[in-house]
């Protein structure tokens, strides 16, 4: 399978979310997104808009593909 500019976008942000996610699960005081952009609260709730968006992406392809 051949993935394009927006499977690879979504499938870096999926990362980031997991990533974050795990370490968040691990130890409650880590969130790497806050921490990296926790002086621009809108972005951060963008990011996470983005990450859930591209995880609904990524199923709906999943489902989608022959």
């Amino acid at each position: 399978m051949k993935m394009n500019t927006l499977d690879w976008v979504a499938f870096v942000l999926l990362v980031v979310g997991g990533v974050n996610w795990g370490l968040i699960s691990v130890n409650t005081s880590w969130d790497v997104v806050q921490m990296l952009l926790g002086s621009w609260p809108m972005v951060v709730r963008v990011v996470y808009g983005l990450v859930g968006l591209s995880a609904l992406y990524s199923l709906y392809h999943a489902f989608t593909m022959k």
